[in-house]
């Protein structure tokens, strides 16, 4: 079931990407998808005590809400919103509905974090294709661990607004080798933290009654999550500064979506409104 949201939201953004007068609804059912899927995934990231996931579902109802009622305005701002969320989805959707292609990328970073492993003299055993073992501690690496999410987001962040060849080809730049190389890091620093055991410190907060589960939770849910989200900050600022026109296009739609907050609370926003 909850694959299938993400097939919805998938297609309906994919729809949204034809230039008719209707193509505001698809994005209306592709952003609601995406919201219902993040509430589906709460009870999985409780298992696992990743707190981070299930706040942005909170978050994301208000974020629906206005998003819908801007959509129906066709505001130009969210219109472009969306055309960065359906690209990512354009780039994304291939790796997760096609089964062979996923498979070949997890397999991929699987055998370099491998072979950085080696480089560093720590040696770990593949005991299935995709799973690393040390110690007894087993870690699986899956699509999300390939960093092709982090990707596909940031260039869909970059083609929100219109650029030039030149842009386009920085923008890439920056963004695929830059998120790809430090998954890698990120993968590798995680596998040697967790056998390790590096932090086996507040099991009441991070076990989840997995033996050793907290050193994967401090080192995955917690400092591999917040580094990572420091790192996207960092490549959106230097979009904006390869591409000025979206660093504009952040400003005017924070300030939109700041004003509708006001209003969804019942209060008067302060200033006048924002001018597409």
């Amino acid at each position: 079931m909850i694959e299938y949201l993400i097939l919805i939201s998938c297609v309906f953004f994919l729809i949204f990407l034809v230039p008719t007068q209707y193509r505001q609804y698809a994005a209306i059912v592709g952003w609601t998808g995406m919201v219902l899927y993040l509430f589906a995934e709460i009870p999985y990231y409780l298992s696992i005590n990743n707190f981070l996931y299930p706040l942005l579902a909170v978050l994301s109802v208000p974020f629906l809400i206005i998003t819908i009622r801007l959509l129906l305005k066709s505001e130009l701002r969210v219109m472009q919103l969306s055309t960065a969320a359906a690209v990512a989805f354009l780039i994304y959707a291939p790796f997760e509905f096609i089964p062979a292609l996923g498979n070949w990328l997890i397999s991929v970073v699987v055998g370099q974090v491998f072979w950085v492993l080696n480089v560093l003299n720590y040696n770990t055993l593949l005991v299935a294709w995709d799973m690393f073992q040390r110690y007894g501690y087993r870690i699986e690496i899956i699509l999300a661990c390939t960093g092709i999410q982090g990707i596909a987001i940031m260039l869909g962040v970059a083609s929100a607004v219109p650029s030039s060849w030149r842009q386009k080809f920085f923008s890439f730049l920056l963004v695929v080798p830059t998120i790809y190389i430090l998954n890698i890091a990120r993968n590798v620093a995680v596998i040697i933290a967790y056998t390790e055991q590096w932090f086996p410190y507040l099991t009441e907060i991070a076990g989840n009654g997995e033996n050793g589960y907290e050193s994967f939770f401090w080192a995955h849910n917690v400092i591999a999550e917040g580094l990572a989200l420091v790192l996207l900050i960092g490549i959106a600022y230097g979009l904006f500064r390869i591409n000025p026109g979206l660093a504009e296009f952040a400003r005017a739609l924070t300030d939109r979506y700041y004003h509708e907050v006001y209003k969804l609370a019942g209060k008067t926003p302060p200033g006048p409104p924002p001018v597409e």
